[in-house]
């Protein structure tokens, strides 16, 4: 295991060193496959990987420093920048000259800026620093195209119950760096139920467990023997609470939430909206996540009724994308009350819905010959644009179809 301190969090404890160990990402780390390929054969490409919380992403980076026997430096890109950069590049080339090639580990990589990112480049097309960055954000939109163009993205996929709940296991009977030695006892059901409310996080499950058992110390029978402790479904469900993990990015209360904040502004009530809104931010939601939804819900829920409301939402999403947290807690607040306040009107969504449903059903109705453009002489032979009326020279006032004659007369708009 990568840290056996008993002061390290079980997550941290129980990694394994090994890829026959890792669960869950066969796909891109199975046998035969070009990632494991160039472990194996220690040729690593700089790389991004890309992937939901819990998914593996710091576990792989720890074992493919192990296996390929490099100096590994670990980055937080919210706490290091291009200082703590110069001081591991000055490393990396004196490792270098030594034979030993240095992977650097930028966790949440997503979170530097252009210039951080811009700063990366020369030290990877030198060779001098082997980078893996980890992101949970699509890295086409985050990461700088230059930098994404000089590495290997792989998305590893969330974690499905059955690999949750063999983690959990190995945790449960690891004696040395897991819970081994408190004789903890849970039912197979209790366990498939801390999986499942999981949502596919392998670091919540953990966490969740190790406090579950904090207060569970071995108790010793008349003999001095540890005796078994039990973990019951109310004691995980109690911990999942007090350990402040409830608000999960991917889990449910995510979605209650932003559910709540949704029908908040929907219902015009502003100051419900903005608690939605705080419980959101104040929990670590990424404030962006937030921007999006407030995009659509411009275009959902007011639509024609204030055409303005999309233009406040992506300068809200734009505000946010440079500023950041904190400071653009109050643009968002901003932008939710204004939606709020709005008046409201769903026409657009009903009638793309009802536009959506008539492709789905009828299929792929032929375009009217006459508003087909003609771009070549074949096309005017087969009457492609033949009886069109130009609106201009109608005043707009022209009486033609434009929908397939299976739709003629179909009307979506209220």
């Amino acid at each position: 295991m990568v840290n056996s301190s008993k002061n390290t969090p079980l997550a941290d404890r129980i990694r394994p060193e090994k890829l026959e160990d890792f669960l869950g990402q066969d796909e891109i780390v199975g046998k035969g496959k070009m990632l494991r390929q160039a472990i194996e054969s220690d040729r690593l490409p700089s790389i991004i990987l890309w992937g939901p919380p819990g998914s593996g992403k710091t576990t792989l980076a720890f074992i493919i420093a192990k296996q390929t026997k490099s100096e590994f430096v670990r980055f937080s890109a919210v706490t290091s920048g291009v200082k703590e950069l110069k001081e591991v590049v000055k490393r990396a080339e004196e490792s270098k000259r030594l034979g030993r090639n240095t992977i650097l580990f930028i966790d949440e990589i997503h979170r530097w800026n252009k210039a951080q990112q811009d700063a990366l480049l020369p030290h990877i097309e030198r060779g001098t620093v082997i980078l893996i960055g980890a992101t949970t954000e699509n890295p086409s939109f985050e990461v700088r195209g230059a930098l994404l163009s000089r590495c290997r993205v792989f998305v590893l996929k969330q974690l499905g119950k059955e690999q949750i709940m063999d983690i959990v296991l190995r945790a449960l009977k690891d004696k040395e760096n897991g819970l081994g030695n408190l004789k903890v006892k849970m039912d197979k059901k209790v366990v498939d139920v801390l999986a499942g409310m999981s949502n596919g996080d392998a670091r919540v499950a953990l966490n969740v467990l190790e406090y579950a058992t904090s207060p569970l110390t071995p108790l010793l029978d008349r003999k001095g023997e540890k005796k078994e402790k039990l973990v019951t479904l109310e004691i995980i469900k109690e911990a999942f609470q007090k350990s402040h993990l409830f608000y999960d990015k991917d889990g449910e209360e995510h979605y209650n939430i932003i559910s709540a904040l949704h029908k908040s502004m929907r219902g015009s009530d502003p100051d419900a909206a903005l608690y939605w809104l705080a419980r959101m931010l104040e929990a670590g939601e990424d404030p962006l996540y937030v921007a999006r939804r407030l995009v659509r819900f411009a275009s959902e829920d007011i639509g024609l009724a204030n055409s303005r409301a999309l233009e406040q939402a992506v300068a809200a999403y734009n505000a946010c994308h440079f500023i950041g947290m904190p400071e653009c807690n109050v643009i968002l607040a901003q932008a939710v009350v204004y939606m709020a306040k709005c008046e409201k009107s769903n026409d657009l969504y009903v009638a793309y819905g009802k536009a959506a449903k008539d492709v789905e059903e009828l299929g792929n109705l032929p375009v009217p010959l006459h508003i087909r453009n003609a771009e070549t002489d074949l096309m005017k032979n087969l009457g492609y644009g033949k009886g069109y009326k130009y609106s201009p020279n109608y005043d707009y006032k022209e009486k033609q179809d434009y929908l397939p004659k299976e739709l003629k007369g179909r009307k979506y708009l209220k």
